[in-house]
């Protein structure tokens, strides 16, 4: 009997099963959605939650134990970059599970899960203004606007011709 066990052991071993997890969190925080199964959507979202939270605060510390369970190095920047800025008000609930049927080949039960506040369907079709990065160097603004702008010369316009003006044949 499984009393009290709450890990789903998904027929894996310890180490297939973490590796497994992994990559399929990495790959749902790359595209904001993969289709599985129920049972391994169920085991993701377990997984995935707590580092989404880990990534609304950017310390290194935070970003050493997601790189832990992650183990991808562009993954832990696109979860502390992106999702971490859209997700930053929500309390929790960062992923959806969304049932969508049967596979064709063994009947499994098969879901998509994806990320909450990437889907503009749901979202009422807000997008989330870009807003503009400050930068550690480079260019002043003092450079930038001494630069003379090119002052356009207006074009000759032809002159418009009225209905009046030009002979009918009546």
């Amino acid at each position: 009997m499984r009393h009290g066990k709450k890990v789903n052991h998904l027929s894996r071993q310890a180490g297939h099963r973490k590796a497994m997890l992994a990559n399929m969190a990495c790959s749902l925080i790359e595209h904001k959605r993969i289709n599985t199964t129920v049972a391994k959507a169920k085991a993701l979202k377990q997984f995935v939650e707590p580092l989404v939270t880990k990534s609304k605060e950017d310390t290194t510390h935070n970003r050493r134990i997601v790189f832990s369970y992650l183990r991808n190095k562009y993954a832990v920047t696109e979860l502390f970059r992106e999702v971490a800025a859209k997700v930053g008000d929500r309390p929790g609930g960062y992923t959806r599970i969304i049932k969508l049927g049967n596979r064709l080949g063994d009947n499994a039960d098969m879901a998509m899960i994806e990320l909450v506040d990437f889907n503009e369907l749901y979202n009422g079709g807000k997008k989330e203004e870009k807003k503009s990065k400050s930068r550690r160097g480079g260019k002043s603004k003092k450079a930038e606007t001494t630069s003379a702008p090119v002052a356009e010369t207006p074009a000759p316009e032809a002159p418009e011709t009225s209905s009046e003006d030009t002979p009918s044949a009546e």
